[in-house]
């Protein structure tokens, strides 16, 4: 059997990204619409602050308005709550995401639960889990919403798909298994504790790994043939025992790469998939609220 073919997450996130610079463009031309987003910070988390600034740089190269909201790490919960307030209430503001994780002492959940749920570009208000979970239409998490099109993109129509879902967190396993759904597939969500897991993995034709264990998913878990989607981000130290010592680390998935490329008919590379979606579909989701909230969509 030939390897497996890539999904390459970096030309479809570019093709994404170009689509939503020229919708920026039809809005502000045709209804004066300038998408708005702003990024709220709080603490000097270097991967967060390098997640943010990407979020920040690719929103403004769509023509959007950005905006980015640095709180020390020290901030109070009201000072947070005071701002998102604000956020909610300005009509140049879109959509909001406050980059997680919050630093110790500010409950997240709280903050979540205080933004405007149709501005809540991140799709993790309680609202809008409720939508989706209802079948009715929600910014939904950009990650899980990055998956569906590298499917759709891979596979075309996916009804009547058997898919395995392992992982179950609310950001991304509960809501890609409800899109699956919603496309027809036939779905089972699987766990770390599920009997039996490699043998549920083998039925799926579609395999969306998303249970952040490295590695954990090998290639005889896999059908002849299936799409895998490797949404895993660990890091792990180098095979090069020089780079190991030097105390450097690589990104892997939670598939075993190696192994799976000799049995899945495709999947998405550990670093160059999902990951490169995930920021195009945030730029995408704001869009979405833009003309919802202006009337310009219905929800």
């Amino acid at each position: 059997m030939p390897e497996a073919q890539l999904i390459d997450g970096k030309s479809l996130s570019e093709r994404l990204r170009d689509e939503v610079a020229t919708e920026v463009a039809h809005l502000r031309a045709a209804h004066g619409l300038q998408p708005g987003l702003a990024v709220v910070l709080v603490g000097e988390d270097p991967a967060s602050q390098i997640y943010v600034r990407s979020k920040g740089e690719h929103s403004r190269a769509a023509g959007m308005h950005s905006v980015t909201h640095r709180l020390p790490a020290d901030a109070s919960q009201g000072e947070l709550m005071t701002l998102i307030g604000d956020l909610n209430a300005d009509p140049l503001i879109h959509g909001i995401l406050v980059q997680l994780p919050l630093p110790k002492g500010l409950d997240e959940r709280q903050v979540l639960a205080a933004i405007n749920p149709d501005k809540d570009v991140d799709g993790l208000h309680v609202v809008n889990a409720g939508r989706l979970a209802s079948g009715q239409a929600a910014l939904t998490p950009c990650t899980p919403l990055g998956c569906m099109i590298m499917l759709r993109e891979t596979l075309g129509d996916l009804t009547g798909k058997r898919a395995v879902v392992v992982g179950r967190s609310v950001l991304v396993g509960r809501p890609v298994a409800q899109l699956l759904l919603q496309a027809d597939c036939t779905v089972t969500i699987a766990h770390s504790r599920t009997v039996d897991l490699p043998q549920v993995c083998r039925e799926a034709d579609i395999l969306v790994a998303a249970v952040g264990r490295q590695r954990m998913i090998k290639g005889d878990w896999i059908k002849p043939g299936a799409t895998v989607i490797d949404v895993g981000i660990n890091r792990v130290p180098f095979d090069d025992p020089e780079k190991a010592a030097q105390g450097k680390t690589k990104v892997v998935g939670d598939v075993d790469f190696k192994s799976a490329l000799q049995t899945a008919g495709h999947i998405t590379p550990v670093p160059g998939g999902v990951g490169l979606m995930t920021v195009a579909c945030l730029l995408k989701n704001t869009i979405t609220a833009a003309k919802r909230l202006t009337g310009l969509e219905t929800a």
